[in-house]
């Protein structure tokens, strides 16, 4: 009952959740390098698919190259745990006018182990990981800065 009466509530005061399942009408413009790809392929599925160049909106991405730092050492001084950084710098633009424009920043932890093989894999999750965690940032920005822009 008490579910029942706050649902009635909260739809009684127009509240509209951030990700309510409409496409967004962003055009991500394409990003240099795998990454970049991969990014903007993940942004482009928070955004309900892949846009036109006229979309109403377009979101201008610059992803710099991951930072790896290391944060454990055995005590034979070797690293067994680094860190993965990912920054992007964006601009949304509505047409010509720019209407927001930020840094977002992701880690992500990984084993660093001495067989080549599995420590390439555990890097690569981690940029994956991280990549997917810079998108869902990116993305719930720009959506708030457009219902932003179409509440005016």
């Amino acid at each position: 009952m008490k579910k029942l009466f706050l649902l009635l509530m909260i739809s009684a005061c127009s509240f509209r959740p951030i990700f309510s399942g409409d496409k967004t009408d962003v055009y991500v413009a394409p990003i240099s390098g795998i990454n970049g790809i991969e990014l903007r392929n993940s942004l482009n599925a928070q955004f309900g698919g892949i846009h036109e160049q006229n979309a109403k909106y377009t979101l201008t991405v610059k992803l710099d190259e991951p930072v790896t730092q290391y944060k454990a050492f055995e005590r034979a001084g070797d690293a067994v745990w680094q860190e993965v950084k990912l920054n992007a710098t964006y601009v949304l633009k509505q047409g010509d006018k720019e209407i927001a424009t930020s840094k977002e920043s992701a880690a992500e932890s990984y084993t660093f182990v001495r067989y080549l093989v599995a420590s390439n894999a555990s890097y690569n999750n981690a940029v994956m990981n991280t990549i997917h965690q810079l998108s869902e940032k990116i993305s719930m920005r720009v959506i708030t800065e457009i219902q932003k822009q179409e509440s005016k």
